[in-house]
């Protein structure tokens, strides 16, 4: 009778058991629970590559500047030598002070001497 009674639980457990297993993976095949779980997956991974696109981004804008600046100093850019006046205001000033040199030109600005 123990040997019955042994047996008897033995297989109510496995039958509970086995069940349970079974409803846990039909509530996990659900329409509903496969739709959250693929968002889930699909917001985990966007994460994912946004961080490495990030990442990327910056190593890449890290390295440009590192070799941006070994050219110019292989290039001597780098060094700030003292620039030389703009042209066009020294084109100007040297009108400005000069202004006979518009005055005594000999060039006639009458367009209809030459017809």
């Amino acid at each position: 009778m123990f040997r019955r009674t042994f047996w008897f639980t033995t297989g109510v457990a496995a039958g509970v058991w086995a069940t349970t297993k079974v409803n846990r993976k039909l509530r996990q095949l659900t329409p509903e629970s496969l739709a959250a779980t693929a968002a889930n997956k699909a917001l985990e991974t966007g994460h994912r590559i946004k961080d490495r696109a990030i990442g990327f981004a910056l190593d890449v804008r890290d390295n440009m500047a590192q070799r941006e600046a070994e050219l110019g100093d292989a290039l001597g850019i780098n060094a700030d030598p003292e620039l030389p006046a703009p042209r066009r205001l020294t084109a100007i000033e040297n009108n400005r002070s000069n202004p006979k040199y518009i005055e005594n030109t000999t060039y006639s600005y009458d367009r209809n001497e030459d017809h």
